[in-house]
């Protein structure tokens, strides 16, 4: 009788293995290829820095990583269908201090940062760089600062939309000079530094990964860089608080979430590769080409760092009387 009861057990077990859909939970993570969602235009510096790593990220992984561009709204397109994708790790975020400004910036969105999603890792921390359409005769930020002084309301600047990174770094730059430029919005960083390098805008705060190709071939002249400290990149640029302007600190970043309740497994995973992809020497110097600072911190770190800049940017807001869009 025991031995007909374990080969019935057995036999339950067998079947149940069977089942469609057990081959799935069965199979180690990934299994099929990942789609990186980039919530930003070809061209923008998110999209610069995730076409850096996916190549290494694949082979780490062994499945294909593909990029998946969905801009618009200030990267709350590309969030918004990433919250309503399956928690399985198949469907990766990047996100931006973009996503962070939105929380202050927007009034109603249409998912929650820090419900929706699950942080992974930070990929990289990055300066944006003033740029101007090389006939604008500014050479400095200082002569910026005098030609829209006698000029207001004249000069035009382009971001990727209202409450992106660009956007905010242009929106402080005013407040703390007190000159009047006019914001022209685009759909992505790509469009903005097109207009940029068509002439049809005079000014970007663009990130360095945007805007440096265009300024090595002469088609944009750099003014100066938003961090605290001149970038390894291009360490002739001073820094706009070099210039003068007290006070003024401004810095990009870019991480990885995923749909909240992912595997915990699955982010480790994922993070794992994606910190040692980070370590390559070839994907260290691109990134630092472009001015960036490969980071590829833990989930927890990362997730403290996003609630920080949440609060510092809501600060920030407010007194520099930044509302919502």
């Amino acid at each position: 009788m025991a031995i007909v009861k374990s080969y019935v057990s057995l036999s339950i077990i067998a079947g149940l293995i069977g089942l469609p859909g057990a081959d799935c939970l069965a199979q180690n993570f990934p299994a099929k290829v990942i789609r990186l969602l980039v919530p930003g235009s070809p061209g923008s510096g998110q999209d610069v820095l995730s076409r850096i790593v996916t190549p290494g990220l694949g082979q780490v992984l062994g499945q294909q990583v593909i990029v998946d561009n969905r801009p618009g709204a200030s990267g709350a397109i590309g969030a918004e269908i990433a919250a309503k994708a399956p928690a399985d790790g198949y469907t990766v975020l990047v996100i931006n201090i973009a996503h962070a400004l939105n929380v202050s910036l927007s009034r109603k969105l249409p998912y929650d940062l820090m419900r929706d999603f699950a942080p992974v890792t930070q990929l990289a921390l990055s300066p944006n760089m003033v740029v101007v359409h090389p006939s604008v005769p500014v050479k400095s930020v200082r002569d910026l600062i005098r030609f829209a002084k006698a000029r207001p309301g004249a000069i035009n600047y382009s971001s990727a939309g209202p409450g992106s990174s660009t956007f905010i770094a242009a929106e402080l730059f005013k407040a703390l000079t007190g000159i009047d430029i006019v914001h022209v919005p685009y759909n992505g960083g790509g469009p903005a530094v097109t207009a940029v390098v068509s002439g049809e805008v005079s000014v970007y705060f663009a990130p360095l990964a945007t805007a440096t190709p265009f300024v090595r071939q002469g088609r944009l002249r750099a003014l100066a860089v938003t961090t605290a400290r001149r970038s390894p990149a291009v360490p002739e640029l001073a820094t706009i608080a070099e210039a003068g302007v007290t006070g003024y600190e401004y810095s990009n970043w870019y991480g990885l979430v995923v749909p909240a309740n992912t595997p915990r497994d699955t982010i480790a995973t994922i993070r794992n590769a994606v910190a040692s992809v980070l370590k390559r020497p070839d994907v260290v110097k691109n990134i630092g080409d472009l001015g960036g600072v490969p980071v590829g911190d833990q989930p927890e770190e990362f997730a403290a760092y996003i609630r920080s800049q949440i609060a510092t940017l809501a600060k920030l807001f407010q007194q520099n009387r930044l509302g919502p869009v």
